[in-house]
């Protein structure tokens, strides 16, 4: 069965991507390429149903970003 997982994608002050998965709690990785990163964060998400377990229901639904001003 494959499911589908949503990844929020940043880039901090030094030109690393950071992902994280909002559905799976913990499940967060980074990487020096985006393709790095994409290996690293299905390498965490495999480990984070492995602890979870398979049948983990997703507590948070990604509804989208926003951006403000202060």
């Amino acid at each position: 069965m494959v499911r589908r997982f949503t990844v929020v994608i940043e880039r901090d002050e030094d030109g690393i991507f950071v992902g994280s998965v909002p559905g799976l709690v913990g499940c967060h990785t980074q990487g020096k390429s985006l393709d790095e990163l994409m290996e690293r964060i299905r390498e965490c998400i495999e480990l984070c149903l492995e602890v979870q377990g398979e049948n983990t229901e997703s507590v948070l639904e990604l509804v989208g970003v926003q951006s403000i001003a202060v």
